[in-house]
């Protein structure tokens, strides 16, 4: 079974084509979880407007979470073999869940490379990967993050190794890829397998320059290398 999970806020623009992209993969036990945060415009009503039973819409709550938080939400609510992660405004090219399961079967994370395009599709990039130089290696990655959340999945065993999130955590993602790497196999799949939309209203900026100083880099960083030093060493003696 597969759980894909989807973290929403204020998508109403590319929620339908998303979702349209993400059902046509899957088997009818398959579920797709969101958890909206708090959006004011039509994202909800636009996902229940498909009418499939195989989309659970999580109850909405009173208060914003946050990416990070809201995106935990939806993990705590998978129930499947395999997870994956989703974003609200990608599209899911038409092998990515067979090419996905294939690489779990003998990893316990995989991260597939996407092409970068604008919010018309227009393609801006033929490779995430190749802008980042992406590849395996924790202080790699800790440098320069590869585990894009919209193209990651790991197997439900991994799901006691990354929650809770810690509440400094300053990236899903980035926490999932690192602490998968201290668990066992990680595999790259160098094979683009999402349309990863770049536009104004995106929550992360993954596939640009960071906005962020020097400083805040280096900061957010060091935050999660200990967070992760921790969160293995609590693993180790468990």
């Amino acid at each position: 079974m597969i759980s894909v999970c989807i973290a929403t806020y204020n998508g109403q623009a590319f929620i339908q084509d998303q979702l349209i992209s993400v059902l046509s993969q899957l088997g009818t036990s398959d579920e797709v979880l969101v958890s909206d945060d708090g959006s004011s415009d039509n994202t909800i009503k636009i996902i229940r407007a498909i009418e499939d039973s195989r989309i659970k819409i999580l109850p909405l709550s009173n208060t914003r979470l946050g990416i990070v938080k809201n995106f935990e939400r939806t993990l705590s609510a998978a129930s499947g073999d395999y997870i994956f992660l989703c974003d609200q405004d990608d599209i899911w090219l038409e092998n990515k869940v067979n090419r996905t399961i294939e690489s779990l079967r003998y990893s316990v994370l995989t991260v597939s490379d996407c092409k970068v395009v604008d919010a018309n599709l227009l393609e801006v990039s033929p490779s995430f990967f190749a802008l980042r130089n992406s590849g395996p290696g924790f202080i790699r990655n800790l440098y320069k993050n590869a585990y894009l959340g919209c193209c990651i999945a790991f197997r439900k065993e991994l799901m006691s190794y990354i929650l809770p999130f810690p509440q400094s955590a300053p990236m899903h993602d980035m926490w999932i890829g690192l602490i998968a790497q201290t668990v066992g196999r990680v595999s790259f799949i160098r094979e683009p397998l999402v349309l990863y939309r770049r536009h104004g209203k995106n929550a992360s900026s993954t596939a640009e320059k960071s906005n962020f100083s020097l400083y805040k880099q280096i900061k957010i960083r060091l935050v999660l290398c200990c967070l992760v030093i921790l969160r293995y060493i609590r693993n180790t003696v468990r």
